[in-house]
């Protein structure tokens, strides 16, 4: 029996952005959040994933990304979901009241939003998890408490690419001891682990939920 063929994204196209929460597009398609601190490698990972060159708009500059983006992508098996885009944190020249309203808007999509299957979140492998990073799971785990089904968290390591082959195994090790839980390495650059996360991804977010 031969194996299943790996997935990959076929057609991909932005849909929306949105900077409050009146402007959240409706919630009519699964959706997978992308999140991490900026200049983690978000935009390019994304790219990566539906194998486009531009779709997400990538900067070198932190904190360019300030709204949230949903992408349309269509697996080759033709399901379909959103994939979005949250902006980079960690950034440290946005005002307090950008970053309170920012904080009021990803609590808000995080808990209401019934189309979100699934976080993903992004760590650069070199740097390794740090307050912000466990900040966001600790979120996570904690807005499960006031949502109708649970809210998984896939973590990566990105930037792989930027550790000699070496160093990359060992390094996944010890961010994998640090986070506590499994993850997988990804490197945007020659695409290392992009079906690895798409076949995780789609297994999470059409996944059917248990019966209460």
């Amino acid at each position: 029996m031969s194996a299943s063929p790996s997935p990959r994204v076929v057609q991909a196209r932005f849909v929306a952005a949105a900077r409050e929460i009146p402007s959240l597009p409706p919630p009519v398609t699964l959706e997978v959040a992308f999140a991490g601190r900026s200049n983690v490698g978000k935009s390019s990972l994304l790219n990566c994933l539906m194998e486009r060159q531009n779709l997400v708009r990538t900067s070198s500059t932190p904190g360019c990304t300030r709204q949230i983006g949903f992408y349309e992508a269509t697996v080759d098996d033709r399901r379909l979901l959103h994939l979005v885009d949250l902006p980079g944190y960690g950034y440290a020249k946005r005002s307090k009241t950008e970053r309170a309203a920012w904080a009021k808007l990803l609590d808000h999509y995080f808990v209401q939003r019934p189309s979100l299957m699934l976080v993903v979140l992004l760590i650069d492998v070199r740097r390794g998890i740090e307050s912000e990073d466990q900040e966001l799971l600790d979120l996570v785990a904690s807005v499960e408490q006031r949502r109708v089904r649970p809210l998984p968290v896939v973590v990566v390591a990105t930037k792989l690419d930027k550790l000699s082959r070496a160093a990359q195994k060992p390094a996944l090790a010890k961010l994998e001891q640090r986070v506590g839980r499994k993850l997988l390495g990804f490197s945007a650059k020659d695409a290392t682990g992009r079906q690895a996360l798409l076949t995780a991804i789609l297994k999470s977010a059409f996944a059917t939920p248990a019966e209460p």
